[in-house]
């Protein structure tokens, strides 16, 4: 039963007195900051567009680049921050052009300072030896990259050529390490995974030379790596690196012979460097700038 004395019916004629005396209408701190509030309003609305900029890979890899470029300048300069990133570029892209070889679509390079770069691919290869044919087109386009830097210094006299052609040749000459997942240990993958071992023995001895920190990763990664492949089925394995005596025998050739041109490249390099050195010759602009002066024993 309703109470005819219920509250609600004395409370009724109320809701609908008008009050005499309004509350002030609070303003919100976008309005009380005025013109600037609109500003951060308009600001605020484009971060979505940059967002879905930053979503598409050439953006990613354009802003990358450039944060890159901006860490290395810190210590060897503008000139030659840009010409080593351009050099990792030109490496990934021939990681690229390998993939696009195999049918295999990939992600546009990214890059991390003082790391390198690195690509996504959309697909696992079928087999080692398609591996080894991806992993080996970063360094052998990486390497042509440098014997450019090297003619430019040679026509030019430029050190300045030849401190970028000996860095890259060192760039490459690096990830032909013999130890997954540098590219040297997918090449030599086709081959024989044991040999993954003796690369990682190889790289416990540099990191004992060096102690870098890059190297100490490699390591890790490295013995993640035979681990897990360790744990693969026996059948799978053996399916992945079935491959015939003559693709080994092809790529074992072509690995090598990519090792000695780096390991070449980077020794020759030296001789016009110390020449510089020795005769108190320095670089024209811009390296006559303190900032950018090429220090090889640091790369």
């Amino acid at each position: 039963m309703n109470d005819p004395h219920s509250d609600s019916q004395y409370d009724l004629p109320d809701s609908y007195r008008p009050a005499a005396n309004p509350p002030p209408e609070k303003k919100g701190l976008l309005r009380k900051l005025g013109p600037l509030g609109l500003l951060l309003i308009f600001l605020f609305s484009k971060l979505k567009y940059l967002a879905v900029l930053l979503q598409i890979g050439k953006f990613k890899t354009f802003i990358t680049m450039l944060i890159s470029i901006w860490a290395y300048a810190m210590f060897w300069g503008w000139p030659f921050a840009a010409g080593f990133v351009a050099l990792l570029f030109i490496h990934e892209m021939g990681h690229v052009a390998a993939l696009r070889m195999l049918g295999i679509k990939a992600t546009a390079p990214m890059f991390i300072p003082f790391m390198g770069a690195f690509i996504g691919m959309k697909q696992m290869p079928d087999n080692a030896f398609s591996e080894a044919v991806m992993a080996y087109g970063g360094p052998l386009l990486g390497t042509l990259g440098a014997i450019g830097c090297a003619l430019i210094g040679l026509l030019s006299g430029n050190p300045f050529w030849y401190a970028l052609a000996m860095s890259g040749f060192l760039l490459n000459l690096f990830n032909l390490l013999p130890i997954s997942p540098l590219d040297g240990g997918r090449i030599i993958g086709v081959i024989s995974p044991k040999l993954w071992i003796v690369g990682l023995v190889g790289a416990v001895g540099l990191f004992y030379l060096t102690w870098s920190p890059i190297i100490a990763l490699v390591i890790i990664m490295g013995s993640l790596q035979i681990y897990s492949s360790s744990k693969r089925p026996a059948a799978e394995r053996a399916r992945y690196y079935a491959v015939s005596r003559g693709k080994r025998i092809g790529m074992g050739l072509a690995f090598l012979a990519l090792l000695a041109v780096t390991s070449v490249g980077m020794l020759a390099m030296q001789i016009p460097l110390d020449h510089f050195q020795q005769h108190g010759m320095t670089a024209p602009e811009p390296l006559e700038n303190p900032e950018s002066q090429i220090h090889i024993r640091r790369l």
